[in-house]
């Protein structure tokens, strides 16, 4: 596993079923699952884990694909990022494709899976702001073939955390048939972590827009009162068009939301923001405003 590690992972189990991964971990309530390990590998190797045992998921089929259910797509959670960049998929969720063709270099999407993005909770993950604007659900699979739902705002926000014994099985997205787009910005040119990220749905049937943006706190955030203010200004029945203002005013409300001005001082006023949050905050303004320029049109 390691040429740094002092003391070696004691058990690996290569489950063939999600509920034979479940059992082993009931089992050994001490061991990690692992699918791509590009988060938990590393961890070993910089000496921040030792795990007890591994229980390998690469091996379980029905984790790694999809299928429809009830006007939703029910994604395996071992589905890759190069899996879910591919065309066919991004037919299906092109901003979660997006993200999956953004997350990293080659080696990066072959290995890493949709379920570790969201089990590690990374505030980076490129996968979470999108899965939160689409108000996607985990279906969890515990002991005893037992599985359960739970939006996966709730997770990542830490309002309901996994069992001792339990997987994150498939995500439940929505099918929208509509626009939708991810951008993020990063520090350096090429595939890179995200220094902030967009991503906005469209959801005509409802008449709204959903828009999540992530990176810049441990969880991706939802700006509800932007959301509805420019899903009033959008004629739904035409052509969907807004004017630059508009889409620019959008921009600044979902930076503001997100990141707001400084509490006011004694005097009464609020002291100005640090230049790297101001210019992070302009950041998410121009991520906002083009995304939903580009859902638009």
């Amino acid at each position: 596993m390691t040429t740094h590690a002092p003391q070696a992972t004691q058990s690996v189990t290569l489950p063939a079923s999600l509920d034979e991964a479940v059992a082993a971990l009931g089992a050994m309530p001490a061991a990690v699952p692992v699918a791509g390990g590009t988060d938990l590998m590393a961890a070993v190797n910089k000496g921040l884990l030792r795990p007890s045992g591994l229980v390998g998921l690469s091996r379980i089929s029905e984790l790694r694909g999809w299928h429809y259910q009830d006007g939703h797509a029910l994604l395996g959670a071992g589905l890759t990022h190069a899996r879910m960049g591919r065309p066919d998929f991004a037919a299906l969720i092109p901003a979660l494709a997006a993200s999956a063709r953004a997350a990293g270099p080659p080696q990066i999407r072959n290995a890493g899976t949709l379920g570790g993005n969201i089990a590690t909770a990374a505030p980076t993950g490129d996968a979470l702001p999108v899965l939160a604007a689409l108000e996607a659900e985990l279906v969890i699979a515990g002991t005893g073939g037992s599985r359960r739902e739970i939006p996966v705002s709730h997770l990542l926000a830490g309002r309901e955390m996994l069992g001792p014994a339990e997987l994150i099985g498939f995500v439940r997205v929505p099918l929208l048939h509509a626009p939708q787009v991810f951008l993020k910005a990063t520090g350096r040119t090429g595939p890179g972590r995200a220094t902030a990220s967009v991503a906005i749905v469209l959801d005509p049937a409802r008449r709204g827009v959903r828009c999540a943006v992530g990176a810049i706190a441990p969880m991706p955030l939802r700006p509800l009162e932007a959301e509805r203010w420019i899903a009033s200004l959008i004629d739904w029945d035409g052509e969907r068009g807004l004017a630059p203002d508009a889409l620019a005013a959008f921009g600044e409300y979902v930076a503001a939301a997100c990141i707001p001005d400084q509490a006011p001082d004694d005097g009464g006023e609020a002291p100005p923001l640090p230049p790297a949050v101001l210019h992070l905050r302009r950041t998410v303004a121009a991520l906002a405003r083009r995304a939903l320029g580009r859902a638009l049109s």
